[in-house]
């Protein structure tokens, strides 16, 4: 389908859309997730513990940093209406190809229906939502998980396409500026806050930490 960056392409065979270079092939692929999503798991999930919702019967999402969409799918199981922001088309093109395979999908279809993608840089998109979400869910790559022997071997492909986050304020000041209920940061268990900004509280598991902010009532 051509080059997506020196040494990469995009390549679709029967299985769907894949990047494809340096001896790796990275494809979206929701199906290998199903065991986490089922109705006695989904809800142990750290992820969405941190971002449940109480008393909201609908909650609304906002992934900013989307990148192949396994948090967004997490969140969309446990009820959640996602938005999700990606910037580097490439990784859309691949998650796009992802929610039309799941659509296709008996088991994923009723979730990924509550999935929507899209392109573009999500510190404008926050600023332009047009409604209040109730999360806004950060992933922002950072310098300490680029080095190969700190990510999976298949996400290296990702790091030829994303950048560690250069503007940690802005993407915070942009999230909180959404209006959320509350503010859900992805971090290393050791990794430092975002934007050096305390989370009113933190959830802990083995490989990964999320940070919560919650803005006084006020600013909603």
């Amino acid at each position: 389908m051509g080059e997506a960056a020196e040494g990469l392409e995009l390549r679709r065979d029967d299985e769907g859309l894949a990047l494809v270079g340096d001896g790796m092939v990275l494809r979206a692929d929701f199906s290998r997730l199903l065991p986490r999503l089922r109705a006695d798991r989904i809800g142990r999930e750290l992820l969405v513990r941190a971002a449940r919702t109480r008393g909201v019967a609908t909650p609304t999402a906002v992934d900013a940093t989307a990148g192949l969409g396994e948090d967004s799918l997490l969140l969309a199981a446990a009820g959640f209406t996602v938005t999700m922001f990606e910037r580097d088309p490439v990784i859309a093109a691949l998650l796009s190809d992802a929610l039309d395979r799941a659509a296709n999908d008996s088991q994923l279809a009723d979730i990924v229906a509550r999935m929507t993608l899209v392109e573009g840089d999500s510190v404008a998109g926050l600023r332009e939502l047009g409604f209040s979400p109730d999360v806004v869910f950060l992933d922002p790559m950072f310098p300490e998980r680029t080095k190969s022997a700190a990510v999976k071997k298949k996400f290296q492909l990702l790091h030829h396409l994303e950048r560690p986050c250069e503007d940690e304020e802005g993407l915070l000041a942009a999230a909180l500026a959404a209006r959320p209920r509350k503010v859900v940061i992805k971090r290393p268990p050791k990794g430092p806050w975002l934007a050096g900004a305390k989370p009113s509280h933190s959830l802990m598991g083995k490989a990964v930490r999320y940070d919560v902010i919650v803005p006084p009532p006020s600013s909603r």
